[in-house]
């Protein structure tokens, strides 16, 4: 499949910069980038949206194993590897990304458990890190963008 047209944060003027400096604020607000890479996944796979999760990153002396973690995110639910707080904001990241399915809104049960885990920033983070790959997803899958790698 071919894409429809360029990426529209390439051809809409001044479109891309925001996009990445929201993404930048994001990877500097506190919450460990791992977990926003756990979420750029999920609302993905959420979404029908694959990502390559490369099993090395890195290249010469700098090659070094991926956190399996972003190997196994169709087990989240069961595989032990995965932390109470890292599970917390996958269930926010779902559900947050299923709005058309049942109630129209985030349960209050997943709200109050990444509430255990985050506080209202860190909150705020998450928040902000599933509405941006939900944005992402959606433009790119409308224009059959070609599904790049994680990173």
């Amino acid at each position: 499949m071919t894409a429809r047209m360029t990426n529209p944060s390439l051809i809409v003027p001044d479109a891309l910069r925001p996009l990445l400096d929201v993404t930048k604020v994001l990877n500097n607000a506190g919450v460990p980038q791992l977990t926003l890479d756990l979420i750029r996944l999920c609302v993905s796979q959420v979404n029908g949206r694959p990502i390559d999760i490369p099993s090395h990153t890195g290249e010469g002396a700098e090659r070094r194993p991926t956190d399996a973690r972003l190997l196994r995110m169709d087990r989240w639910r069961q595989d032990p590897c995965y932390s109470a707080a890292e599970r917390a904001a996958l269930a926010l990241a779902e559900s947050a990304s299923r709005l058309s399915e049942g109630e129209h809104t985030v349960p209050d049960a997943v709200w109050d458990e990444a509430a255990r885990h985050y506080n209202e920033r860190e909150l705020g983070v998450l928040v902000l890190q599933i509405g941006l790959v939900n944005l992402w997803n959606c433009v790119n899958v409308t224009t059959r963008q070609v599904p790049g790698d994680y990173s």
